[in-house]
């Protein structure tokens, strides 16, 4: 398992439906993201992508099968282990920025380093560096309601970089996004991947992203087909 940073092995995934019955959303999964990785899931809607996700991520536990991160098995710790593993390893993006409407952007970037014990004075270079490379360095004093769609998940970005997470995690990060907006923000994914030889686990709808990936993973019927990319040049 040591060339990958997260592995899939016979994952499953089902949910009680009422008065006795089960729906099976996933039927037993199983590939590896190596790191630095740019990866697309994709799947028409209600087929499992953020089931497997929240699964990647430790938010939710499998109904069979594991996860490995960093070749260790994710499900076999308690619950603040995971909580511990989700702060110091993994970054979240999802649809909605989910951003503290009450704090700044900058505040918003911190928050990740200030659960994990930092003070505001010692995650604010790092908070300053991402809103830097994110082009929002005038905006971060901003609060949520001040910015743009396009900024406040820019934020939300950045926030999930805060820790120098291994991995990222985005749930149709821009799924909220007109289209112009959106393009600009594959473009800044693509080049924080590249950049920081960051780990990115991505499910979308948009073509245009799932076509900027090193790879495409598609969820059908209950299992994962990974999708051939065009090669051309």
């Amino acid at each position: 398992m040591g060339e990958f940073l997260i592995e899939a092995s016979d994952l499953k995934k089902s949910y009680p439906t009422p008065p006795d019955g089960k729906l099976t959303v996933l039927r037993g999964l199983s590939f590896g993201i190596k790191p630095g990785q740019f990866v697309a899931i994709v799947g028409e809607s209600g087929t499992g992508k953020s089931t497997l996700l929240h699964l990647l991520g430790a938010l939710d536990r499998p109904t069979g099968g594991s996860v490995f991160f960093d070749g260790e098995d994710v499900f076999q710790k308690g619950d603040k282990e995971l909580a511990r593993l989700r702060n110091e390893s993994i970054g979240f993006v999802f649809q909605f920025h989910h951003l503290l409407p009450e704090f700044s952007a900058l505040e918003n970037v911190a928050m990740p380093a200030l659960i994990g014990g930092q003070t505001l004075n010692e995650a604010r270079p790092r908070a300053e560096e991402l809103l830097d490379i994110l082009k929002l360095s005038p905006r971060m004093h901003q609060r949520p309601a001040q910015l743009s769609g396009g900024e406040q998940q820019r934020v939300a970005v950045a926030r999930a970089l805060m820790n120098r997470p291994k991995l990222v995690i985005a749930d149709e990060p821009t799924g909220n996004l007109d289209m112009a907006t959106a393009g600009r923000l594959h473009e800044e994914l693509l080049h924080l991947s590249r950049s920081m030889s960051q780990t990115f686990v991505i499910a979308t709808h948009n073509p245009a992203l799932a076509e900027m990936a090193d790879r495409v993973l598609s969820i059908q019927d209950g299992y994962i087909v990974e999708l051939p990319k065009n090669k051309e040049g």
